[in-house]
């Protein structure tokens, strides 16, 4: 079967179409699932970290807190984007009923990750965050204050731009 142009042209309109309609889809799944996660200002400061260490927050830099599974399909897809971003900015995740430390180490390691990571083992934080989906970012300014939450997948570009935004504005 040969395509002309016309088909060419006529695909290429359906595929845009659908992309676009999927994408408007998604954004407002994560607005309506985001109005009933924790807005309150950021009030915790220190984490312990599945090295045993204690993670204090910079209060002069805004901070990204990803919620995320080693379980969850979409949070693997996501990993990348805020691996490149805990290089460059404040980023504490936490892995939810995702195992032992031990268990999210080994994760991290055979995928190269290097962010922060918080092991909520029994959910507890995820409950005081109020998430109910996953992955699900939150993005506080300098003053703590919460200025972006997100359920479900955002691109690197997404992030980076929220994350500009809460350090000058």
């Amino acid at each position: 079967m040969l395509l002309t142009k016309d088909k060419i042209k006529h695909y290429l309109k359906e595929i845009l179409l659908f992309t676009f309609t999927l994408t408007v889809v998604a954004n407002l799944m994560s607005i309506y699932r985001s109005q009933s996660l924790n807005n309150e200002s950021l009030n915790i400061e220190n984490f312990k970290l599945i090295n045993n260490t204690i993670y204090t927050l910079d209060k002069n830099r805004p901070i990204l807190i990803h919620f995320w599974a080693t379980w969850c399909p979409t949070c693997k897809v996501e990993a990348s984007n805020i691996n490149l971003l805990s290089k460059h900015y404040q980023v504490l995740t936490i892995a939810v009923k995702s195992g032992t430390d031990y268990e999210i180490k080994k994760y991290l390691d055979e995928h190269a990750y290097t962010f922060k990571v918080v092991n909520d083992k029994d959910g507890t934080l995820s409950q005081k965050f109020k998430v109910a989906g996953y992955p699900t970012t939150f993005i506080y300014d300098k003053e703590q204050k919460l200025r972006f939450s997100e359920v479900g997948y955002t691109s690197t570009i997404g992030l980076y731009i929220r994350l500009l935004w809460s350090s000058y504005f």
